[in-house]
């Protein structure tokens, strides 16, 4: 008897790995809807319920942490699957806080297309998973902002490495650097980005907990 799958929901911000992901999907005879950040993603599953979503960790606006701990907390998607996809959160504690947030697999970047297929294939026969109970809010701020803060400081000393580096380099090897530097940075500005975000909502959190109080 044939499975009959909902669609896979791809959430990946860099567009080669975007395409890359989504035909190999449908190489394979799997239907496929995107998004490029977890904003996107969550506007998308008010009309689609996918029955597996594939996200990137580091996004602009809404990353692959946050958007997970809103699928689990919300009951109409708290059961779908989640793969989380990363070449920045690498280590285990990266990976331990993406599998409390539900995550069902963690796939580490550049990504071997036929462990991958598998590992689809693999969960997709499982069905949907059980019912979680959602991280309670507080865990996941304060595991969430350690995580950005911790890969924050991690960037910034890779940022200062190679621009030292790049001054000592002959002309022929500058150019290999100098795009790294760029991706670097740019990996940089998203997570300072989402990291401003999670301290005006931790900010809105205390300053909605002095005025319950007050209230009392």
């Amino acid at each position: 008897m044939n499975v009959q799958f909902g669609p896979i929901l791809v959430v990946e911000d860099t567009p080669h790995l975007l395409e890359l992901l989504e035909v190999t999907l449908r190489f394979k005879g799997y239907p496929v809807i995107t998004a490029r950040d977890g904003e996107e993603a969550l506007a998308i599953m008010e009309n689609e319920h996918p029955s597996l979503v594939i996200t990137d960790i580091l996004m602009p606006k809404m990353d692959g942490y946050a958007l997970a701990f809103n699928l689990r907390k919300d009951p109409r998607t708290s059961r779908i699957p989640i793969i989380f996809i990363s070449a920045t959160y690498l280590t285990q504690d990266d990976k331990n806080f993406a599998l409390q947030l539900g995550g069902v697999r963690f796939i580490e970047k550049p990504i071997d297309t036929e462990d991958f297929l598998l590992t689809v294939a693999e969960i997709l026969t499982q069905g949907p998973g059980s019912q979680l109970d959602p991280m309670p809010a507080r865990d996941f701020y304060v595991g969430y902002r350690e995580r950005l803060e911790n890969k924050l400081a991690h960037k910034n000393t890779q940022i200062q490495r190679t621009e030292r580096l790049l001054k000592t380099l002959p002309d022929h090897q500058r150019p290999a650097f100098e795009a790294l530097l760029k991706q670097v940075i740019d990996d940089r500005d998203k997570i300072q980005s989402e990291l401003e975000r999670l301290y005006q909502t931790l900010e809105e959190l205390r300053s909605a907990g002095k005025t319950s109080q007050q209230n009392d």
